[in-house]
């Protein structure tokens, strides 16, 4: 039986970050992940080079119900198949396959290391985003699960693909989406979460704020005072269908949150709630989703080996919040093979850092830290061999 709770050293090599956001802390820091653009292009190191030592491939496929067309890259190793496959899922926000935050692609990153180790990887554009078809704005997580088992679906019918050795990567909002999948489809052979979260969204958003701010240095009076307007603001949004009406009362009550604030801080302040008003409209359907969806349940019926990992250092997906709610859930169900690792100095990209402030991820150049690279990797060979092991006895 595999169950630990550790706390590993990690080697302190800065290489590589992510991201999109400023150094301002925003009022309302929902888990939105959206890249930035710069006049000059940031040193990313870990990003591979031409010529690429495995065949790379861009695919599409269907998810018939929701008539969705999702455009995707897959890489195989060059050896002789078949051959062990994950499928990458993304973070919230419109994210590409690469995953492209904060001028960083840990998914390229990611997928390029474990195809050189012999294991193939999906990875693909979400709905409405990159080459996929579909609207973004209209799905929620559970429509974003649903184009995962779409992708599954595809690979099965691959014969370069060990159809027997059908993982999951999960990162962020991804990291929600596996044990979803995981426990809808009898194909998935172990599920890795990266900053996977096991409380509701709406505690996660009132945790990230006290975090982000405290980390920037606020007053707990201020922290307390955006909490309050989170609350209302989530309460809104929870009660009230109509998006439009969802947006001018965001509005309002921004306007009111604002007035207790310093004069100095109003303007900026109020523009940078608007905007955020206006976001929400736009992805009310899943903000509401996500606020009230609960991972414990998923994760409490997964019973796949499964690699949790959180950075000791992750101010979006508390390690200290929700690893022990994973552990419970994966240990009620009844989980024999799981591992759960608190890694130390480690963000909410798993990029070594200092504070695990957002400000950070752009200007760190490590996109994700070798010894991640190397403890995913090495943590699904071992579950590969074990089955091929089993399977010849």
């Amino acid at each position: 039986m595999n169950r630990k709770i550790l706390t590993l050293a990690i080697c302190s090599m800065a290489l590589v970050g992510c991201g999109n956001c400023s150094s301002k802390v925003s009022p309302i820091p929902l888990v939105f992940e959206r890249g930035i653009k710069s006049m000059d292009a940031p040193h990313r190191p870990q990003e591979p080079k031409l010529p690429l030592p495995y065949i790379e491939e861009h695919v599409s496929y269907d998810n018939l119900e929701a008539e969705v067309t999702l455009s995707g890259t897959l890489t195989l190793p060059i050896s002789e198949g078949p051959f062990p496959i994950v499928v990458l899922i993304a973070g919230s926000g419109p994210i590409d396959r690469d995953e492209t935050v904060f001028g960083h692609k840990p998914f390229l990153v990611l997928a390029d290391y474990l195809t050189r180790q012999g294991i193939a990887v999906l990875r693909f554009d979400k709905r409405g985003c990159g080459k996929s078809t579909g609207n973004y704005d209209k799905a929620t997580t559970q429509d974003f699960s649903d184009d995962v088992l779409a992708g599954i679906a595809y690979i099965k019918s691959r014969k370069e693909v060990n159809a027997n050795q059908i993982g999951l990567i999960g990162h962020s909002e991804g990291g929600i989406i596996a044990p979803m999948v995981a426990v809808k489809s009898k194909d998935v052979a172990f599920v890795v979460l990266m900053a996977g979260t096991g409380v509701s969204g709406e505690e996660i958003l009132y945790e990230q704020n006290a975090l982000i701010r405290r980390a920037a240095g606020e007053t707990e009076y201020t922290i307390n005072q955006s909490r309050k307007f989170q609350e209302q603001m989530v309460a809104l949004v929870k009660g009230e269908l109509d998006p439009q009406i969802v947006a001018e009362q965001l509005q309002e009550i921004a306007k009111n949150y604002v007035a207790t604030l310093p004069e100095t801080q109003e303007k900026v302040t109020l523009e940078s709630l608007e905007s955020q008003a206006a976001r929400v409209k736009t992805n009310v359907e899943w903000f509401r989703y996500y606020l009230t969806l609960d991972p414990f349940i998923a994760l409490k019926q997964m019973r796949v080996p499964a690699l949790v990992l959180n950075g000791e250092l992750d101010l979006q997906v508390s390690s200290k919040q929700n690893l022990p709610v994973i552990s419970k859930a994966l240990e009620e169900s009844g989980n024999k093979n799981f591992t759960i690792i608190e890694l130390p100095k480690l963000n909410h990209f798993f990029q070594t850092c200092e504070i695990g402030s957002i400000a950070e991820y752009a200007k760190i150049e490590e996109t994700l830290s070798p010894s991640v690279l190397n403890l995913i990797t090495e943590w699904i060979l071992e579950r590969v061999v074990q089955d091929k092991e089993n399977s010849e006895d």
